[in-house]
This record gives structure tokens, C-alpha cells and sequence, in this order.
């Protein structure tokens, strides 16, 4: 897993909505209408980051979930970063219905 240069990093965190760089993490905040809806949601992640083997920090402060993902390994961001912060985007559509 290669971590991508300064550049390609501003790149790809124009190319995700919402999502900010916070040094070596991207981060994001989903806020959401019911509290279990978040808990779902969070569900889903864990499934999907077990998957992947590739694990986000995540804090739950009542309907507000936010999530923080880098790449120990590789010191930094990788593709894999923002391919997984896509697939949160898109499950996360599902709970603004």
C-alpha cells in the first residue's frame, strides 16, 4: 500500500463531499436524524471495514457520527482511504431517506 504525496491527497479530498483533511487523516461527520439510524449506520462501517481489514476511528456523540480513517501501514493516506470513504458516503444515502 503506497501513501500518496501531498498532491494526489488534495486531489482526492476535492473529489469527496464533505470530507476534510486533518493531517494524516480524512475525517467527516454524518449527522443524522434518529440516534439508531446513526447506530446502524455505524454497523454497517464495522461490517465493511472488517471486510476490507482497514478499521476508521469512530465516535458516536448522540446522532452526530463521525469517522477519521488513515493507513498505519503506510504512514498516512492511501487509495484505499478515500475508496472506503466513498463506500461510507454511499451507505450513509441510505439513512437521508
Amino acid at each position: 500500500m503506497r501513501r500518496l504525496t501531498d498532491d494526489e491527497i488534495t486531489e482526492s479530498v476535492a473529489g469527496i463531499d464533505g470530507w476534510n483533511l486533518d493531517e494524516k487523516f480524512i475525517v467527516k461527520r454524518y449527522l443524522f436524524r434518529e440516534f439508531l439510524k446513526g447506530i446502524a449506520f455505524v454497523n454497517e462501517i464495522a461490517q465493511l471495514s472488517e471486510e476490507q481489514q482497514h478499521h476508521p476511528f469512530i465516535s458516536i456523540d448522540y446522532k452526530l457520527v463521525t469517522l477519521r480513517i488513515t493507513s498505519w501501514s503506510a504512514g498516512g493516506l492511501t487509495d484505499l482511504d478515500f475508496d472506503l470513504a466513498k463506500k461510507y458516503d454511499e451507505i450513509f444515502e441510505k439513512y437521508t431517506k
